[in-house]
């Protein structure tokens, strides 16, 4: 039994999740501070396409920007050393990428919903856009801040096509749980594929099981 596709899983889960978490939120604010309704529409296409995309087609471009014989690939290599295709690296990109737009939408969605003239009466006290954004928009709008993160967090646990174009199928360095089962799998051993299938419906009962007892509560907090 080989344990290293739980251990990578749970690394790049964790750090994507945390990366998403803050370019979630502060594309969201971003984006709903626009007055220009086309330049709006236009940003919430581009944050929204990995979501629509099939993850085959967004990690083909991935690779085709963090290849190795690409300038952001070259540059990488020659300033720090090392190849981000087909490194742990290109694990946490991926599920960063395609669970972003779960993070951005919730975010959006909850600071949509906030009282403008809380925003307004704030910046008349002299709160600066920052400060708006750490003491009313992130804790008014929590309840789907936590939705979101809880979501891309099992989105990031369960991403297979960008992460099998990007970062490769290598035993023991990028092989996360979504490959290994696809793996073992094809090698016909189905014993193993049910011990790594079982860890992911695990990660995902309790998560979704978390953020529905968390939606529950803020519900009632609210009456």
């Amino acid at each position: 039994m080989d344990y290293s596709p739980i251990w990578i899983s749970l690394k790049t889960t964790a750090v994507s999740t945390a990366v998403t978490f803050v370019l979630g939120i502060l594309a969201a604010w971003f984006c709903v501070g626009i007055k220009n309704k086309r330049l709006k529409a236009a940003l919430d296409g581009i944050f929204t396409m990995p979501l629509v995309l099939p993850p085959t087609v967004a990690g083909f471009f991935l690779l085709y920007i963090f290849g190795a014989k690409r300038p952001v690939g070259e540059f990488v290599q020659e300033v720090f050393g090392f190849k981000i295709a087909f490194s742990w690296i290109a694990t946490v990109i991926s599920a960063t990428v395609v669970s972003f737009p779960l993070m951005y939408r919730s975010a959006k969605s909850g600071f949509e919903q906030i009282d403008q003239n809380m925003i307004d009466e704030a910046k008349m006290m002299g709160m600066s856009d920052i400060k708006i954004l750490v003491y009313i928009l992130v804790p008014v709008s929590l309840p789907s801040i936590v939705s979101g993160t809880i979501l891309a967090l099992t989105r990031g646990l369960g991403e297979y096509g960008a992460t099998a174009m990007l970062a490769g199928n290598i035993a023991g360095k990028t092989r996360t749980l979504p490959l290994a089962v696809y793996s073992t799998v094809a090698a016909g051993h189905m014993e193993e594929a049910w011990i790594y299938v079982a860890v992911i419906l695990a990660v995902a009962f309790v998560s979704v099981f978390i953020m529905n007892c968390y939606g529950e509560r803020s519900e009632t907090v609210k009456l």
